[in-house]
């Protein structure tokens, strides 16, 4: 890497790092996620989705075509993002308790591949998690995230169809009652 990348992902990691600051001290904690519904129908995203490639933690590039045809909770994260880190054992746990049996969950990490190895070498997490850098920032806009704000998660139906989206960390009670409508 080089001294510009480095001082380019420094600034960006920062910039995250205020918003989510600001976001977190000026939020009320009883509001929970914003969340939306998106128009049935609307695919155009998820079909960006299907067509990346992202390496996992561990560097080996996996298709995300993979999942097309199965429910799926895709959870946009960092490892500098609080709410984030904070959310992830619930949604590990989620995973392997089989309440979303049939959800897969997948975290898309915005950050360097060295720094989401890093985090993934010293948190057990019980789905995968794929690097997309900086370009995750730009597939989570297509999803509606227009704030590029973190975590921002996406619930996906087995139809391939947006169901809903969540911007901050989630409250898993509604999450799972969202989960029973798949």
């Amino acid at each position: 890497m080089t001294k510009k990348n480095l001082i380019a992902y420094t600034v960006i990691a920062l910039m995250f790092g205020a918003m989510g600051a600001y976001v977190g001290t000026h939020r009320k904690e009883a509001a929970g996620p914003l969340t939306t519904t998106v128009a049935p129908g609307v695919t155009g995203p998820v079909d960006a989705l299907y067509k990346q490639s992202l390496p996992d933690a561990a560097g080996t590039t996996r298709a995300l075509a993979q999942f097309k045809g199965k429910a799926l909770l895709v959870n946009f994260w960092a490892p500098w993002c609080g709410p984030c880190v904070q959310e992830m054992p619930e949604l590990s746990a989620l995973q392997a308790e089989g309440v979303a049996k049939n959800v897969q969950i997948i975290g898309i990490g915005i950050d360097s591949p060295s720094n989401i190895a890093e985090f993934a070498g010293k948190f057990k997490i019980a789905y995968p998690v794929y690097v997309a850098g900086m370009g995750g920032t730009d597939l989570s806009r297509q999803f509606g995230n227009s704030a590029g704000g973190l975590p921002y998660t996406v619930l996906i139906g087995a139809d391939g169809q947006v169901k809903k989206t969540y911007l901050g960390r989630l409250k898993f009670d509604q999450l799972r009652a969202d989960l029973a409508t798949l």
